[in-house]
């Protein structure tokens, strides 16, 4: 499974952004697909996830209720929305994907990454 992220940028605080990321290849076997953030110096964290097939989501709790996460079966893209934006969202933001379906949301417990995009909230 290949996996593509784009729609990183630059965007003031409070701002709205989405990111796409798009599978290809044996995206049948994906059972949950993610978003994870990292900055430097720190590890990197989980945004968010959903289940493929069913629409199951997880939000961090520095996210919720300002990030979207959602899913198009049809285009094998997974999307984040972001509003509210604020300078702490900067980072550069990476899809992942997994066939387990065991709800673990550690970084280890994804096999497929995509390249990051970077998002920069300005103040």
């Amino acid at each position: 499974v290949q996996l593509q992220a784009s729609g990183g940028g630059l965007v003031q605080a409070g701002g709205s952004l989405r990111l796409s990321c798009t599978a290809s290849g044996r995206t049948f076997s994906v059972y949950r697909m993610a978003w994870f953030r990292q900055t430097p110096g720190k590890e990197r964290e989980l945004v968010t996830v959903i289940t493929w097939s069913g629409g199951d989501t997880y939000y961090s709790d520095a996210v919720k209720g300002r990030f979207t996460i959602s899913r198009d079966n049809a285009k094998n893209t997974v999307y984040l929305q972001m509003t509210s934006l604020k300078v702490e969202d900067t980072a550069v933001y990476y899809c992942a994907g997994t066939g387990a379906s065991s709800w673990g949301i550690r970084p280890t417990d994804f096999g497929y990454w995509g390249q990051g995009t970077e998002l920069t909230v300005s103040s």
